[in-house]
């Protein structure tokens, strides 16, 4: 692309907007994530409700009968996931977070309006299935749209998108965490979902996934739009082929390959280890469970600590893109995990030890270690890079 293009080139309000509805998914992704970290209390109970309420005022569940429900969000984001290639190339990226939103509406109504376990279950494995396939097409809606200048700057917009998500319900959480209103959590996420999949009609598909099936009126009309180029042909080419070029560049691969050749071994055992360093680091057991463990332990300040760690969540995740390129990926991941083991034994040893000062230290420690990597955006770079 020349510098000429590049400079004439600008992000205009629409690009903006469209921008904004495509990180909805993401948000709603990390709602769902706490959603009901907060409201576990009220959710649940011991004995069952009386029989003669419209919608129960709670569910009654054992511990481990609320761990299922809450897992089951992560089942339904691997079918999600398994099957979001499969719809974006036949229904675009617009559609496949089309099906989305309808996916996270049904999956909160129905957890909202659920009197039973197994309705909470199957609401909350659609709002898995709708999670998995946005969080794989959402960042590549965005850098198909995203003028080359910031393409870098606004890859971060999905992580940010996830980190407020977790932290704006945690504070719904603790304003609605009675059993008259718990369900009003999953009502404001249908309600989001419900507008999303409204506006989407205004939004337009990115103009790569259009130029590469050969609908070139239009991506021409959506490349003016988002990118404000008022010229019809000769300044858009340049964008376009700089996306077919980049989407030509990689090599698709299919999962039985990726287990063949030996130059796909050391990559994949790369991020395959981060992965699951990531998911064993005990971040979710914070991010799922701190009210109920922390409420154990603490039980004046839990529900405050756990909105603590969610700010603390989002404000870490900004200096991440910094320390990422001046470090290097692989001295900060080692970093981060060694302040992470180092701060889980020390939560550890505060939370045995009733010790409140220590416990809220840590905890907090811990988030701000693990968030100072951004491991679920730059795997793939260090397993390449090999930095």
């Amino acid at each position: 692309m020349s510098p000429d293009s590049d400079s004439n080139t600008s992000f205009t309000l629409y690009g903006c907007l469209v921008c904004l509805w495509i990180v909805l998914t993401p948000f709603q992704y990390g709602y769902h994530i706490s959603a009901l970290n907060q409201i576990q209390a009220a959710l649940t109970c011991n004995d069952a409700p009386p029989a003669l309420e419209a919608l129960p005022s709670c569910i009654q569940m054992s511990d481990v009968t609320f761990s299922l429900v809450t897992s089951v969000f992560t089942i339904g984001g691997l079918a999600g996931s398994s099957i979001a290639n499969l719809i974006t190339d036949a229904r675009g990226r617009k559609g496949a977070l089309r099906v989305c939103a309808i996916l996270m509406t049904l999956g909160a109504a129905l957890m909202g309006v659920s009197r039973s376990v197994l309705l909470l279950m199957v609401g909350r494995f659609l709002l898995g299935a709708g999670s998995g396939i946005g969080i794989c097409v959402g960042p590549i809606f965005i850098a198909e749209i995203a003028p080359p200048r910031i393409r870098g700057a606004l890859g971060i917009l999905t992580q940010v998108g996830v980190v407020l998500g977790i932290m704006t319900t945690q504070i719904i959480g603790m304003q609605f965490a009675t059993r008259s209103q718990w369900r009003y959590v999953l009502f404001v996420s249908a309600a989001l979902g419900v507008v999303q999949f409204l506006f989407s009609s205004a939004i337009t598909e990115s103009p790569v996934w259009l130029a590469a099936r050969g609908r070139l009126e239009e991506k021409k009309l959506a490349a003016q739009r988002i990118w404000g180029i008022k010229e019809p042909a000769s300044a858009v080419e340049p964008l376009l082929e700089e996306g077919l070029e980049s989407e030509a560049s990689i090599e698709n691969v299919t999962i039985p390959q990726l287990f063949g050749p030996r130059e796909y071994k050391k990559p994949l055992a790369i991020v395959c280890f981060a992965m699951l360093a990531q998911q064993i680091s005990g971040v979710n057991a914070v991010l799922y469970y701190s009210n109920d463990i922390l409420s154990k332990s603490l039980p004046s300040l839990g529900p405050y600590l756990s909105l603590g760690i969610t700010v603390v969540n989002v404000i870490m995740t900004f200096p991440a893109i910094i320390l990422i390129e001046r470090m290097g990926r692989k001295p900060l991941l080692t970093l981060s995990a060694a302040g992470s083991i180092t701060s889980l034994f020390l939560l550890g040893y505060g939370l045995n030890t009733g010790s409140v000062t220590l416990s809220s230290i840590t905890i907090v420690s811990f988030i701000i270690r693990f968030r100072s990597t951004s491991v679920r955006d730059d795997s793939r770079s260090l397993a390449t890079k090999g930095k």
